[in-house]
């Protein structure tokens, strides 16, 4: 039979158990029941009990009530009361409330000042910090004086703690009263320079907001900024950053130096090298940004992608292109992420493609378009093909290619467009792989979707503008699609293609024979068509006027307006040499007709404007200037382009000008220009701290090093007293070793004797004065230099 011991000790575990499983229970319904409303008379019997337990459960419930967006401010004479209420768990609660309705009831918020002010001289450093933090976030401008005394007493207190709080609450006085930004701009100096690391993040973020301009506070923090700068939070870490890059480009000069060849190396030590110094210039760093560039290497590899977009801003912004290159692996390995981290860095790794596209060649394969992509992340990965393109081997060009005519097939039409105006942007960037281009758009031209039919004649349209010579058989080619092409905007792209280039080799010129099948169908055709038709019927008719004045030599008078006998309106177009039997007059004249008879508006405008400067075949200069002149080569930019004045890193740069605006965001400031050179702050500014640390520990170290004897040889030397020290001290040239050590056992007698007197005299017997008397008189007696000294009495 088990013991009653024994069976006590089996049932602790289970009485455990059960004490446990009751808290649960009790939590969860307490949880819950907090989220349920209750009377208000219940309420506020509940904050106005002596009991904490009551207190923080009223306290709690008015808190998510507030989270709820439900009215607490009726509660505010009830939860002000408790301010004072020394319970650590009852203060936090307060504060929250406080930071939510201060500013809604100013007046009874300041009943609450006294006791906060009282709080900041708790032992408890987290009570100090929560009382600061509250007086800071109360927004009532009449207490800012005391915010400011409080902030001034904050920083120097000996917790860290406390003095992150100072440094966050600084922005916020700053915010209240902004008179007192001089006397807070040297608390925000005295924060930066603390010890602290979480000290120093706050600081700089603090420095951002209240003084951005004040770059004189930084000189002498700059080496422990960047020194504390791994360690920081990554809030810190963000803020320091983006301090540091302003600070950079305003104090260090961008420098340049002639790259030294190096020809010939001496075979031994004592040759010298034949050097060449060449006519190309590389970056110099300043050894102070050279620190700070080695600490952004380090935070590449930060797990927060912030981290890692702000470090590679400052690579890119400060370093060379070696710096620029170690920032493109951590970036990249951002696109594993969830998608809404895709979506900010992809921005960021196009603006760095649009200046160093060579460094992702090695990454193409990353950026293949998944199916699960969203429209933007889509789009900004075709860009980063068309960047990389002309700059990757044949293989991965191939690869590039097959990609993008894949999604040129898409069922989203958006997919199609984007994919042929990458594939127009490749051809334009890489003139070798154009043909292979141009083979894969005119592929397309046979499809029936008219959307990428369309698109694929503007791309077409672009390139041939380029090198027209080069692609007298894709226009030929185009012409020939006119039958089967349905797209009001791909027939328009193909008549003004044939008016434009078709005519220049007037050997082969196919534009009259096109324009003579299109007129049979005029009246079908739309009206951006019908645009186009008049004006290739204008540039065939202007050529046969130049070709006949060329070969005739004779001027052209217009025939009179009854000889003519075409409705009135084409006696401009006669004249009494012309041959009426061509059959290009007659088209023209046709045209002229049928115009004169169409619906739009517009088209009938275009052709009395036409036929104004067709009306006098004797001068057609201005009429060949104005319809035969050259057009400008289009340029088909990279979408991102727009976006290459804005700063890596900032979200105006990851939503774009068409959404955050044309100066982008509110709050958005652009990086500043680099320093001339010359005109930098003297580096010694940064050198005042550190400078007289290092002499204080190399004195502290020769003193440490330093014997003590010698220590005392130079303080007598700068006393100068040597020349008395010499007289006082006896001879020892002539001593021997023997008498050496006669002198340490007179010594240690000496000392023995001394003692010993020491001892009896503390041993508290009284000594009168004549046995005091008697003992100087057997001494006197005993005294061996009575014999060579006389007495007084003698």
């Amino acid at each position: 039979m088990e013991s009653v011991s024994t069976i006590s000790t089996m049932m602790d575990p289970a009485r455990d158990l059960t004490v446990e499983a009751a808290q649960a229970v009790a939590a969860k319904f307490k949880s819950g029941s907090s989220s349920k409303s209750i009377p208000f008379v219940k309420m506020k019997a509940l904050l106005d009990s002596r009991s904490d337990r009551d207190i923080i459960d009223g306290l709690r419930r008015v808190i998510s009530m507030i989270y709820l967006n439900k009215p607490a401010l009726p509660y505010f004479s009830s939860v002000v009361k408790n301010v004072a209420n020394p319970n650590v768990e009852v203060k936090k609660l307060v504060y929250i409330y406080l930071l939510h309705y201060a500013e809604s009831d100013p007046d009874l918020a300041l009943l609450s000042v006294n006791a906060i002010q009282k709080s900041l001289a708790d032992q408890n450093p987290q009570v100090r910090a929560m009382a600061l933090k509250t007086m800071a976030g109360m927004r009532v401008p009449v207490i800012s004086q005391i915010v400011f005394l409080a902030i001034k007493r904050g920083v120097s207190d000996l917790s860290p703690h406390v003095r992150k709080a100072a440094a966050l609450a600084i922005p916020k006085c700053y915010q209240l009263d902004p008179n007192t930004l001089p006397q807070l701009a040297d608390h925000i100096s005295t924060l930066l320079g603390d010890k602290q690391y979480f000290v120093v993040g706050p600081a700089a973020q603090t420095f951002l907001q209240a003084c951005p301009g004040r770059i004189d506070l930084l000189h002498r923090h700059y080496r422990g900024l960047v020194k504390k700068l791994v360690d920081m939070d990554e809030w810190g870490q963000l803020a320091t950053l983006q301090l540091l890059l302003i600070y950079s480009r305003k104090c260090f000069a961008r420098k340049k130096q002639k790259i030294t060849k190096i020809n010939k190396k001496g075979f031994y030590d004592d040759e010298n090298d034949e050097t060449e110094i060449t006519e190309e210039y590389t970056d110099v760093l300043d050894p102070d940004l050279g620190l700070l560039l080695k600490s952004c290497r380090l935070l590449l590899q930060n797990r927060n992608s912030s981290i890692v977009v702000a470090a590679a801003s400052c690579l890119l912004y400060l370093g060379t292109v070696d710096h620029v290159k170690e920032t493109i692996g951590p970036l990249i390995a951002l696109m594993r992420g969830p998608p809404e981290i895709q979506q900010v860095a992809l921005p960021n790794i196009v603006l760095i493609a649009l200046k160093h596209a060579q460094l992702f060649v090695p990454y193409i394969t990353h950026f293949m378009i998944n199916g699960r992509d969203t429209r933007q992340t889509w789009r900004l990965k075709m860009e980063l093909l068309t960047l990389v393109f002309p700059h990757a081997n044949s293989q991965m060009k191939a690869l590039i290619l097959n990609e993008l005519e894949a999604f040129a097939h898409s069922a989203d039409t958006e997919q199609i467009q984007e994919a042929v105006r990458a594939i127009g942007r490749c051809a334009q960037s890489d003139a070798r792989s154009s043909s292979r281009c141009f083979k894969v758009l005119l592929d397309q031209i046979a499809s029936f979707d008219n959307v990428l039919v369309s698109e694929v004649l503007t791309v077409l349209r672009h390139l041939i503008q380029r090198d027209p010579q080069a692609h007298r058989k894709t226009i030929v080619r185009l012409a020939r699609n006119l039958d089967r092409t349905t797209s009001p905007e791909a027939r328009a792209t193909i008549i003004w293609l044939v008016g434009e280039f078709a005519g220049q080799d007037r050997d082969n010129n196919i534009a009259p024979d096109v324009l003579r099948i299109l007129i049979r169908s005029f009246a079908d055709e739309s009206e951006e068509a019908k645009q186009q038709i008049v004006l290739l019927a204008a540039k065939v008719y202007l050529q046969y006027l130049q070709d006949r004045s060329n070969t005739s030599g004779e001027d052209q008078a217009p025939e009179d307006e009854e000889r003519n006998g075409i409705n009135g309106h084409n006696a401009d177009v006669a004249d009494n040499h012309q041959d009426m039997n061509h059959p290009i007059p007659k088209i023209w004249s046709y045209l002229l007709t049928l115009v004169r008879y169409d619906t739009s508006y517009d088209l009938r405008d275009r052709m009395r404007l036409f036929r104004a400067l067709l009306s006098k075949p004797s001068s057609t200069q201005l009429a060949s200037l104005m319809i035969l002149a050259p057009k400008p080569v289009p340029h088909t930019p990279s979408p991102s382009e727009i976006r290459q004045d804005l700063t890596l890193g900032s979200s105006t740069l990851a939503l774009g000008k068409d959404v955050a605006g044309i100066n982008g965001l509110p709050g958005y400031v652009g990086l500043p220009d680099w320093v001339e050179a010359g005109k930098e702050p003297d580096p010694k500014l940064r050198d005042e701290l550190d400078a007289s640390r290092d002499e204080y520990v190399s004195q502290a170290n020769r003193m440490t090093s330093t014997a003590a004897s010698q220590r005392l040889d130079e303080a007598i030397k700068e006393q100068g007293l040597e020349s008395a020290i010499k007289k006082s001290a006896p001879s020892t040239k002539n001593k021997t070793l023997n008498d050496w050590l006669e002198e340490s056992e007179d010594e240690g007698t000496e000392e023995d004797e001394t003692e010993s007197t020491e001892e009896e005299t503390e041993s508290g017997e009284e000594v009168t004065d004549s046995e005091a008397d008697a003992e100087s008189g057997d001494e006197n007696d005993h005294d061996p230099r009575q014999g060579l000294m006389p007495s007084s009495g003698e």
